[in-house]
C-alpha cells in the first residue's frame, strides 16, 4: 500500500510517498512537469511494491498534465477538493505550508481514505471543447451587458433625461 501524494503548482510538482504508520518511501522530491520527468515519476511509482494510490490537489487546470501522464501509465489517481485537504490533520498550532508538507499530508490523506477515493477519469475531448465554448458564451454575455451599460450611461451624461422617455434596443 503506497500512498502518493502531488502538490501541484504552475510548472512543477513537489511529490511523498508513504506507507501506513509513517513508513517514508519517498521524502518529499520535485519533478517538473515535462513528458521526461513525468515519465520517471509513472515509471518510479509502478516498480513500488503493492497497490499505488496516487492523490492530487484540485487546482484549476495545472493538475491535468499530472493526472493525465500518471492515468495513461497505468495508476490509480484521484483528484480531491482543497477543502478536504485544507481541513484534514489540522492539529497543530502553527500554519507552515510548504510544499513538502502539503504532499505529505495529501500522501496521509491518501491512507486515511484508501477505500473512499474516486478515481480520476480524463474528460473527452468534446465535453473539453463544450466547457471552452460555454465559458467564451458567458464572457460574451458579461461584456455585451457591461457594453450596454456603458451606452446608457454615456446616453444619460449626454442627454439627461432621454432615457426616460424613449429606452431604445441596443442589442
Amino acid at each position: 500500500m503506497n500512498a502518493v501524494g502531488i502538490d501541484v503548482s504552475k510548472g512543477k510538482s513537489t511529490v511523498a510517498v508513504i506507507r501506513p504508520f509513517g513508513e517514508v518511501v519517498a521524502s518529499p522530491f520535485d519533478v517538473l512537469h515535462t513528458v521526461s520527468e513525468l515519465g520517471k515519476l509513472a515509471s518510479f511509482l509502478l516498480k513500488l511494491n503493492g497497490e499505488t494510490r496516487v492523490v492530487i490537489e484540485y487546482t484549476g487546470k495545472y493538475y491535468e498534465p499530472v493526472a493525465l501522464s500518471l492515468y495513461e501509465a497505468g495508476l490509480f489517481v484521484s483528484i480531491v477538493n482543497p477543502m478536504l485537504i485544507k481541513n484534514f490533520g489540522n492539529n497543530t498550532i502553527r500554519r507552515a505550508k510548504t510544499d513538502r508538507k502539503d504532499a505529505v499530508k495529501l500522501a496521509n490523506y491518501a491512507i486515511s481514505h484508501w477505500l473512499d477515493l474516486n478515481q480520476f477519469i480524463p474528460e473527452d475531448e468534446a465535453r473539453r471543447t463544450l466547457k471552452t465554448y460555454n465559458r467564451q458564451y458567458n464572457r460574451y454575455l458579461k461584456l455585451k451587458v457591461a457594453l450596454k451599460n456603458n451606452l446608457i450611461s454615456l446616453l444619460d451624461q449626454t442627454f439627461p433625461g432621454v432615457n426616460n422617455f424613449y429606452r431604445p434596443a441596443l442589442f
